[in-house]
C-alpha cells in the first residue's frame, strides 16, 4: 500500500556532498516522522536524522552540523543533505515513515529499499 524509494546515492570523494532523497507514495492518508537509517554490513541498522511531521529534525552526534534533514508534505518527500563526507560514512540509506493509510486507522512503519553511498579517493 505505501511504498518509500530512495534516489540519489553514488560515489564521492571525502569531503564531497550528496543529497539524498526519499518518496512516498501509494494509498496515504497522513505522513508521520520521516527518517533516515543507515547499516554497514554485519553491522545494526543506525539511525542517522529523523524530522517530525512539523519539521523539527533531530539528528546522530556522528552527523551534526554536516547532514540536513528536510522534508516536502506536498510532495510527501524526505531529503537528506550530506556534506564534508568522511569514509566512516559509507553505507547503505535507508528511508523510513510513519504512515497511516487511507483503509488503516493505525500508523505503520515502513522501509525503503535503500541506496548505497560510497565513500572514496
Amino acid at each position: 500500500q505505501v511504498q518509500l524509494v530512495e534516489s540519489g546515492g553514488g560515489l564521492v570523494q571525502p569531503g564531497g556532498s550528496l543529497r539524498l532523497s526519499c518518496a512516498a507514495s501509494g494509498s496515504i492518508f497522513n505522513l508521520y516522522a520521516m527518517h533516515w537509517y543507515r547499516q554497514a554490513p554485519g553491522k545494526q541498522r543506525e539511525l542517522v536524522a529523523q524530522i517530525s511531521s512539523d519539521g523539527n529534525p533531530n539528528y546522530a552526534d556522528s552527523v551534526k552540523g554536516r547532514f540536513a534533514i528536510s522534508r516536502d508534505n506536498t510532495k510527501k518527500t524526505v531529503c537528506l543533505q550530506m556534506n564534508s563526507l568522511k569514509s566512516e560514512d559509507a553505507d547503505i540509506y535507508y528511508c523510513y515513515a510513519h504512515v497511516r493509510v487511507v483503509s488503516d486507522r493505525n500508523v505503520r512503519g515502513y522501509w525503503g529499499q535503500g541506496t548505497q553511498v560510497t565513500v572514496s579517493s
